[in-house]
């Protein structure tokens, strides 16, 4: 049971990470903070994705690029150009080790406020450290796995962070229901997302892509909301804007696919 509690635990402070250094923080600016709980947050970041780490830089460049060519050619995940999930992650991992080594040049337009701590990065993206922590999360598996069975779960161990990114990015442009009709093929996994943090409202979070709060319905409950909202209230960061309860919110009305959930 050491390694079920091990990866539950694993897989939601990964995820925390990614939702909202990466995404609210990195990619939109939802909300601002000081530079030393932006380099908390790096620190942070690296002890939960572990192997899977991603630069919050090069991460905002690739989401900024995937708000502004949603499902063009130049999305750099758009399930529609790729005839599997493993050909759209592969596509998307080519495209952030390129940012990330400058091999691609993004277009200035991505480049605005982003948080860029190149020393850091410079480490924790280094095939010494992935590698250190692959042998770390094999070791702990062969401690405390009380049968061959469990290794099953160590790949997605390895792959955490590109693996929750890879089910929103695919799994999210195909199915489930809509709350704004836009164009492109965005949509709401999830009715209630205890699984992805929030992630999952994701056509809701295409409709408004600054929003601290993914959720807009009454029972789109979005657990990282909360934490923001309390972070706020410690004065560990700042709201961009007021906070507006979610009962609130206008919306239009919902439009369910004929395979949504």
């Amino acid at each position: 049971m050491i390694i079920l509690y091990f990866f539950i635990i694993h897989w939601y402070f990964s995820l925390f990470s990614q939702t909202f250094f990466h995404h609210r923080y990195a990619s939109h600016r939802a909300f601002t903070m000081s530079k030393f709980w932006e380099r908390f947050f790096y620190i942070f970041a690296y002890i939960t994705q572990g192997s899977s780490y991603l630069s919050p830089y090069a991460y905002g460049i690739l989401h900024r690029m995937h708000h502004a060519y949603t499902d063009t050619e130049k999305d750099p995940h758009s399930p529609k150009y790729f005839p599997n999930l493993f050909a759209m992650m592969w596509h998307t991992r080519n495209i952030y080790a390129g940012i990330f080594n400058k091999k691609i040049q993004p277009e200035q337009q991505f480049l605005k406020n982003l948080p860029n701590w190149v020393a850091f990065d410079k480490i924790a993206n280094s095939g010494i450290s992935k590698i250190l922590w692959v042998c770390a999360y094999t070791a702990f598996y062969i401690f405390f796995a009380p049968s061959a069975w469990w290794f099953l779960l160590l790949p997605f161990t390895i792959t955490m962070g590109p693996l929750h990114g890879a089910i929103i990015n695919w799994f999210a442009h195909k199915y489930g229901y809509v709350n704004f009709k836009q164009k492109n093929t965005s949509r709401n996994l999830l009715p209630v997302d205890v699984l992805m943090l929030g992630e999952s409202y994701h056509n809701d979070h295409h409709e408004h892509p600054s929003k601290a709060n993914f959720g807009v319905r009454w029972f789109e409950i979005d657990p990282v909301y909360y934490i923001i909202l309390l972070l706020n209230k410690l004065h560990i960061i700042r709201l961009k804007t007021a906070v507006t309860p979610v009962k609130a919110i206008e919306i239009k009305k919902p439009q369910v696919s004929s395979c949504g959930l």
